[in-house]
C-alpha cells in the first residue's frame, strides 16, 4: 500500500486508511443497511486482512463504542506499524452521544484512550465536533488542552473533526491534522484542504464513498487525486469489500505517480 506524509507531522500513513467505527458500535447509525457487531474472532480476522493490505492507518474514537479496546487487543504486538487517530469531545452511552469539551474532560478523555489502545503516546487525536466547530474551538477550552497534551509528550498531533467549512477553517490556525468529509457529490471542503495543503497540514478525508452510496470505482479515485489528502477512510466489516477497495487505491496512486 502506498503512503503518504501526513503532513508536517512526521507521521506516514497508507492512502487508504481504515475506519473502525464498525468492529465497535451498531446503534445510533447513519448507514442504509444495519449490521450485527462482530465477534472477537471476526475482528481477528478483519484486521488481519486490513494490516495484510498494507493498511497502516486506523481511525477510531471514544464514541465508537468498544473499538478503542478491541483495537488495542488486536493491534497490542503490532503498535510500531500502525498510526492510530481517536478524538475527545463525544462518547456514546445507553443509545444517546454526549459531548463535553472541557478541559477536565479532554485530558480525561485521553488517558481512557490511551489505556484502551495500550500506547503511552497517542498519535493523533482529533476533536470530534457535534457541529458547533467555532464555538467548540474558540471558548471550550479543547484547544489549548490538546496543544498542552502535545507539548507534554502525551500526543505526537492535534486536529480537528468537523462539520462546517467555517470550522475546519480555523482549525487551520492550530492543527496538526484536519479531517473532512468530502466526495463527489460534495466539494464544499475542497478550498479548505487546498489550503490545509500550503500550509503543511495533513488532510484525511472520512465518508469519501458518502457512507457508501457512491461507486468505490469513481470515489476513491476523486478524492486520493486532491493534492494535499494523505488518507481515505473507508469502513466495512467486508473482508472482500477492503481487498477491492485497496486494489482500486493501489492502482489509482500508482497511475497518477506514472504520469506525475
Amino acid at each position: 500500500m502506498h503512503i503518504r506524509p501526513l503532513g508536517r507531522t512526521g507521521l506516514e500513513v497508507s492512502v487508504l486508511g481504515f475506519g473502525a467505527f464498525k468492529i465497535g458500535r451498531n446503534q445510533g447509525i447513519k448507514y442504509q443497511q444495519g449490521y450485527e457487531l462482530p465477534d472477537d474472532p471476526q475482528v481477528d480476522r478483519l484486521m488481519a486482512t486490513v494490516r495484510g493490505l498494507g493498511i497502516s492507518y486506523i481511525d477510531t474514537a471514544p464514541a465508537y463504542g468498544t473499538s478503542e479496546e478491541r483495537l488495542g487487543r488486536v493491534l497490542a504486538q503490532d503498535l510500531d506499524e500502525v498510526v492510530i487517530s481517536t478524538k475527545v469531545g463525544e462518547t456514546f452511552q445507553d443509545g444517546v452521544s454526549q459531548f463535553d469539551y472541557s478541559p477536565e474532560s479532554t485530558r480525561a478523555s485521553v488517558e481512557r484512550s490511551a489505556l484502551r489502545l495500550g500506547r503511552d503516546v497517542l498519535d493523533v487525536v482529533l476533536v470530534h465536533s457535534d457541529g458547533n466547530d467555532l464555538p467548540i474551538q474558540d471558548s471550550s477550552g479543547v484547544v489549548e488542552t490538546l496543544l498542552a497534551l502535545k507539548a507534554e509528550g502525551r500526543v505526537r498531533a492535534v486536529g480537528f473533526s468537523g462539520k462546517t467549512t467555517e470550522g475546519a477553517f480555523r482549525s487551520l490556525e492550530w492543527a496538526d491534522v484536519l479531517m473532512v468529509e468530502f466526495h463527489i457529490e460534495d466539494r464544499s471542503h475542497e478550498e479548505v484542504i487546498r489550503e490545509a495543503h500550503q500550509r503543511g497540514i495533513g488532510v484525511v478525508v472520512k465518508k469519501g464513498l458518502a457512507s457508501g452510496q457512491l461507486p468505490a470505482s469513481e470515489a476513491i479515485g476523486f478524492v486520493l487525486a486532491q493534492p494535499g489528502v494523505s488518507s481515505l477512510i473507508v469502513g466495512s466489516l467486508d473482508e472482500g469489500h477492503l481487498r477491492e477497495n485497496a486494489e482500486r487505491a493501489e492502482s489509482i496512486v500508482a497511475a497518477m505517480r506514472a504520469q506525475s
